[in-house]
Protein backbone atom coordinates (compact mmCIF):
# COMPACT_ATOMS: atom_id res chain seq x y z
CA UNK A 1 0.00 0.00 0.00
CA UNK A 2 1.22 3.57 -1.06
CA UNK A 3 0.41 6.11 1.56
CA UNK A 4 -0.67 8.88 -0.54
CA UNK A 5 0.58 12.24 1.28
CA UNK A 6 -1.22 14.45 -1.49
CA UNK A 7 -4.56 12.39 -1.32
CA UNK A 8 -4.54 13.04 2.14
CA UNK A 9 -3.32 16.97 2.87
CA UNK A 10 -6.44 17.59 0.83
CA UNK A 11 -8.83 15.64 2.74
CA UNK A 12 -7.24 17.75 5.97
CA UNK A 13 -7.45 20.96 4.13
CA UNK A 14 -11.27 20.46 2.78
CA UNK A 15 -12.15 19.65 6.38
CA UNK A 16 -10.82 22.97 6.83
CA UNK A 17 -12.94 24.73 4.57
CA UNK A 18 -16.14 25.63 7.22
CA UNK A 19 -13.89 26.25 10.13
CA UNK A 20 -12.28 29.21 7.62
CA UNK A 21 -15.69 30.29 6.70
CA UNK A 22 -17.18 30.97 10.03
CA UNK A 23 -14.06 32.78 10.72
CA UNK A 24 -14.47 34.99 7.66
CA UNK A 25 -17.98 35.34 8.96
CA UNK A 26 -17.06 37.12 12.28
CA UNK A 27 -14.55 39.32 9.59
CA UNK A 28 -11.11 37.29 10.57
CA UNK A 29 -9.16 35.85 7.83
CA UNK A 30 -6.35 33.60 8.74
CA UNK A 31 -3.35 35.20 8.30
CA UNK A 32 0.73 34.03 8.23
CA UNK A 33 3.66 35.98 7.81
CA UNK A 34 6.47 34.19 6.90
CA UNK A 35 9.92 35.36 7.22
CA UNK A 36 12.77 34.13 4.22
CA UNK A 37 16.68 35.18 5.12
CA UNK A 38 18.63 34.21 2.54
CA UNK A 39 17.90 32.03 -0.90
CA UNK A 40 18.62 28.72 0.22
CA UNK A 41 16.80 26.87 -2.91
CA UNK A 42 14.96 24.11 -0.78
CA UNK A 43 13.52 27.06 1.05
CA UNK A 44 12.52 29.47 -1.53
CA UNK A 45 10.97 26.20 -3.21
CA UNK A 46 9.06 25.30 0.42
CA UNK A 47 7.95 28.99 0.80
CA UNK A 48 6.13 29.36 -2.78
CA UNK A 49 4.24 26.22 -1.85
CA UNK A 50 3.23 27.77 1.25
CA UNK A 51 1.86 30.62 -0.46
CA UNK A 52 0.09 28.49 -3.34
CA UNK A 53 -1.73 26.41 -0.70
CA UNK A 54 -2.52 29.82 1.81
CA UNK A 55 -4.14 31.08 -1.40
CA UNK A 56 -6.41 28.27 -2.59
CA UNK A 57 -8.01 28.40 0.85
CA UNK A 58 -8.39 32.43 0.76
CA UNK A 59 -6.45 32.83 3.05
CA UNK A 60 -3.64 35.41 3.91
CA UNK A 61 -0.04 34.26 3.19
CA UNK A 62 2.67 37.32 2.98
CA UNK A 63 6.61 36.33 2.81
CA UNK A 64 8.96 38.49 4.27
CA UNK A 65 12.12 38.35 1.99
CA UNK A 66 15.39 39.04 3.43
CA UNK A 67 18.89 39.28 2.33
CA UNK A 68 21.22 36.60 3.93
CA UNK A 69 23.04 39.81 5.70
CA UNK A 70 20.51 40.66 7.67
CA UNK A 71 21.47 41.53 11.00
CA UNK A 72 19.84 39.56 13.73
CA UNK A 73 18.89 43.03 15.20
CA UNK A 74 16.62 43.70 12.41
CA UNK A 75 14.64 40.01 12.19
CA UNK A 76 13.93 40.50 15.78
CA UNK A 77 12.63 43.71 14.87
CA UNK A 78 10.31 42.53 11.93
CA UNK A 79 9.31 39.57 14.65
CA UNK A 80 8.42 42.06 17.20
CA UNK A 81 5.97 43.75 14.24
CA UNK A 82 4.40 40.99 13.57
CA UNK A 83 3.69 39.91 17.12
CA UNK A 84 1.79 43.10 17.39
CA UNK A 85 0.00 43.03 13.81
CA UNK A 86 -3.69 41.82 14.84
CA UNK A 87 -4.06 40.56 11.28
CA UNK A 88 -1.20 37.95 11.48
CA UNK A 89 -2.64 35.13 13.40
CA UNK A 90 0.98 32.77 12.83
CA UNK A 91 4.48 33.64 12.65
CA UNK A 92 6.91 30.96 10.41
CA UNK A 93 10.96 31.65 10.35
CA UNK A 94 11.77 29.36 7.57
CA UNK A 95 14.59 27.04 8.93
CA UNK A 96 17.71 27.32 7.94
CA UNK A 97 18.52 30.35 8.88
CA UNK A 98 22.16 31.73 7.73
CA UNK A 99 25.21 30.97 9.70
CA UNK A 100 25.56 34.27 11.98
CA UNK A 101 21.63 34.06 12.96
CA UNK A 102 20.84 32.13 15.76
CA UNK A 103 18.21 29.90 14.96
CA UNK A 104 16.80 29.75 18.74
CA UNK A 105 16.68 32.80 20.02
CA UNK A 106 14.90 33.94 17.03
CA UNK A 107 11.67 31.05 17.02
CA UNK A 108 11.60 31.96 20.90
CA UNK A 109 11.19 35.75 20.15
CA UNK A 110 7.39 35.17 18.43
CA UNK A 111 4.72 35.23 20.23
CA UNK A 112 3.88 32.06 21.24
CA UNK A 113 0.06 32.81 20.40
CA UNK A 114 1.58 33.34 17.14
CA UNK A 115 3.41 29.83 16.72
CA UNK A 116 2.32 28.43 13.47
CA UNK A 117 5.01 26.06 13.71
CA UNK A 118 4.82 24.53 16.87
CA UNK A 119 8.04 24.70 17.91
CA UNK A 120 8.69 27.35 20.29
CA UNK A 121 9.80 26.35 23.50
CA UNK A 122 6.72 26.96 25.21
CA UNK A 123 4.46 25.15 22.37
CA UNK A 124 6.61 22.03 22.60
CA UNK A 125 6.74 22.58 26.43
CA UNK A 126 2.94 22.29 26.74
CA UNK A 127 3.19 19.35 24.12
CA UNK A 128 4.80 17.48 26.08
CA UNK A 129 2.80 17.65 29.21
CA UNK A 130 -0.71 16.69 26.48
CA UNK A 131 -1.78 20.72 26.86
CA UNK A 132 -3.64 21.75 23.57
CA UNK A 133 -1.34 23.90 21.91
CA UNK A 134 0.17 23.99 18.11
CA UNK A 135 2.01 20.94 17.33
CA UNK A 136 4.85 20.21 15.20
CA UNK A 137 4.16 20.82 11.70
CA UNK A 138 5.66 17.44 10.24
CA UNK A 139 5.33 14.70 13.07
CA UNK A 140 1.10 16.28 13.19
CA UNK A 141 1.46 15.34 9.63
CA UNK A 142 2.51 11.92 10.22
CA UNK A 143 0.03 11.35 12.95
CA UNK A 144 -2.68 12.14 10.19
CA UNK A 145 -1.31 9.73 7.75
CA UNK A 146 -1.43 7.11 9.83
CA UNK A 147 -4.85 7.64 11.46
CA UNK A 148 -6.46 8.36 7.44
CA UNK A 149 -4.72 5.14 6.75
CA UNK A 150 -6.11 3.37 9.56
CA UNK A 151 -3.14 2.24 10.66
CA UNK A 152 -3.45 1.83 14.61
CA UNK A 153 -0.58 3.28 17.23
CA UNK A 154 -1.57 1.64 20.22
CA UNK A 155 0.72 -1.12 21.58
CA UNK A 156 2.71 -1.14 18.38
CA UNK A 157 6.26 -0.46 18.53
CA UNK A 158 7.05 2.66 16.90
CA UNK A 159 10.84 3.20 16.01
CA UNK A 160 12.51 6.51 15.16
CA UNK A 161 15.71 7.29 13.42
CA UNK A 162 16.97 10.59 14.24
CA UNK A 163 16.50 13.30 17.34
CA UNK A 164 15.86 16.65 15.48
CA UNK A 165 13.66 18.96 17.60
CA UNK A 166 11.46 19.47 14.62
CA UNK A 167 10.65 15.84 13.80
CA UNK A 168 12.76 12.75 15.94
CA UNK A 169 11.94 14.32 19.75
CA UNK A 170 8.25 15.39 19.10
CA UNK A 171 6.98 12.31 17.01
CA UNK A 172 8.22 9.84 19.47
CA UNK A 173 6.87 11.93 22.23
CA UNK A 174 3.30 12.29 20.66
CA UNK A 175 3.45 8.74 20.03
CA UNK A 176 4.39 7.44 23.42
CA UNK A 177 1.46 9.66 24.69
CA UNK A 178 -1.94 8.81 26.14
CA UNK A 179 -4.22 9.40 23.87
CA UNK A 180 -5.77 8.30 20.10
CA UNK A 181 -2.95 7.83 18.01
CA UNK A 182 -0.60 7.30 20.97
CA UNK A 183 0.51 4.42 23.29
CA UNK A 184 2.99 3.48 21.37
CA UNK A 185 5.80 1.90 22.77
CA UNK A 186 8.61 3.69 21.17
CA UNK A 187 12.22 3.71 20.51
CA UNK A 188 14.17 6.41 18.97
CA UNK A 189 17.53 5.68 16.56
CA UNK A 190 20.28 7.78 16.04
CA UNK A 191 23.88 8.32 15.30
CA UNK A 192 25.67 6.92 18.11
CA UNK A 193 22.93 3.67 18.27
CA UNK A 194 24.64 0.73 18.27
CA UNK A 195 23.50 -2.24 16.64
CA UNK A 196 20.66 0.05 15.05
CA UNK A 197 19.54 -2.60 11.94
CA UNK A 198 18.81 -5.46 14.94
CA UNK A 199 16.50 -2.84 16.40
CA UNK A 200 14.92 -1.30 13.36
CA UNK A 201 13.86 -4.89 12.55
CA UNK A 202 11.60 -4.90 15.49
CA UNK A 203 9.67 -1.88 14.01
CA UNK A 204 6.09 -2.38 12.87
CA UNK A 205 6.48 1.34 12.32
CA UNK A 206 9.23 2.73 11.39
CA UNK A 207 9.95 6.29 10.84
CA UNK A 208 12.80 8.14 9.09
CA UNK A 209 14.29 11.61 9.66
CA UNK A 210 17.76 11.03 9.15
CA UNK A 211 18.61 13.17 5.79
CA UNK A 212 20.52 10.68 4.52
CA UNK A 213 19.44 9.50 0.88
CA UNK A 214 18.35 6.29 1.01
CA UNK A 215 19.85 4.99 3.86
CA UNK A 216 17.60 2.38 5.23
CA UNK A 217 17.61 -0.40 3.23
CA UNK A 218 15.94 -3.73 3.13
CA UNK A 219 17.79 -5.46 5.34
CA UNK A 220 16.94 -2.76 8.23
CA UNK A 221 13.44 -3.78 8.09
CA UNK A 222 10.71 -7.23 8.79
CA UNK A 223 8.13 -7.96 6.71
CA UNK A 224 4.72 -5.87 6.94
CA UNK A 225 6.69 -3.11 8.49
CA UNK A 226 4.67 0.50 7.93
CA UNK A 227 7.17 3.21 6.98
CA UNK A 228 7.27 6.59 7.07
CA UNK A 229 9.75 8.21 4.91
CA UNK A 230 10.40 12.02 6.32
CA UNK A 231 13.52 12.33 4.06
CA UNK A 232 13.92 14.35 0.99
CA UNK A 233 17.27 14.97 -0.36
CA UNK A 234 18.58 15.89 -3.66
CA UNK A 235 20.89 13.92 -6.06
CA UNK A 236 22.30 14.01 -8.76
CA UNK A 237 20.44 12.32 -11.54
CA UNK A 238 21.96 13.20 -15.47
CA UNK A 239 19.13 10.86 -17.18
CA UNK A 240 16.58 13.24 -16.19
CA UNK A 241 15.61 16.65 -17.85
CA UNK A 242 16.35 18.70 -14.51
CA UNK A 243 19.65 16.72 -13.87
CA UNK A 244 18.33 16.00 -10.44
CA UNK A 245 15.90 14.15 -8.82
CA UNK A 246 14.63 13.91 -4.88
CA UNK A 247 15.04 10.64 -3.11
CA UNK A 248 13.78 9.73 0.95
CA UNK A 249 16.00 8.67 3.30
CA UNK A 250 14.46 5.09 2.64
CA UNK A 251 15.47 3.12 -0.54
CA UNK A 252 12.04 2.61 -1.60
CA UNK A 253 12.71 0.23 -4.27
CA UNK A 254 14.19 -2.61 -1.73
CA UNK A 255 11.97 -1.80 1.27
CA UNK A 256 8.97 -1.08 -0.64
CA UNK A 257 9.11 -5.28 -1.33
CA UNK A 258 9.03 -6.14 2.42
CA UNK A 259 6.75 -3.47 3.60
CA UNK A 260 2.97 -3.50 4.45
CA UNK A 261 2.74 0.61 3.66
CA UNK A 262 5.29 3.02 2.96
CA UNK A 263 5.50 6.58 1.89
CA UNK A 264 6.63 8.10 -1.32
CA UNK A 265 9.57 10.63 -1.74
CA UNK A 266 8.17 12.85 -2.86
CA UNK A 267 4.38 13.07 -1.96
CA UNK A 268 4.28 11.44 1.03
CA UNK A 269 5.00 13.60 4.50
CA UNK A 270 5.77 16.86 2.28
CA UNK A 271 2.07 17.53 1.50
CA UNK A 272 0.89 16.92 5.27
CA UNK A 273 3.22 19.66 6.58
CA UNK A 274 2.06 22.45 4.70
CA UNK A 275 -1.52 20.95 5.07
CA UNK A 276 -0.79 20.87 9.19
CA UNK A 277 0.64 24.76 8.41
CA UNK A 278 -2.93 25.86 7.76
CA UNK A 279 -4.09 23.65 10.14
CA UNK A 280 -2.37 25.70 13.01
CA UNK A 281 -2.88 29.05 11.52
CA UNK A 282 -6.39 28.25 11.23
CA UNK A 283 -6.13 27.33 15.42
CA UNK A 284 -4.86 30.56 16.05
CA UNK A 285 -6.82 32.58 14.58
CA UNK A 286 -9.73 30.51 16.04
CA UNK A 287 -8.34 30.88 19.37
CA UNK A 288 -6.73 34.08 19.28
CA UNK A 289 -8.24 36.13 16.55
CA UNK A 290 -9.60 39.19 16.99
Amino acid sequence: MLIDGKKIAKKVRRSLEPRIDALKSKGITPGLAVILIGDDPASQSYVRMKEKAFKKLNMESKTYRLAAETPQSEVLELIDQLNADKNIHGILVQIPVPDHLDEMTLLERIDPQKDADGIHPVSLGKMVLGIETPLPCTPHGILKLLEYSDFETEGKHVVVIGRSNIVGKPISNLLAQKKDYGNATVTICHSRTKNIKKITKQADILIVAIGQPEMITGEYVKDDVVVIDVGSNRIDAPETEKGYRFVGDVDFEEVSQKAQAITPVPGGVGPMTISMLLFNTVYLAEKYGK
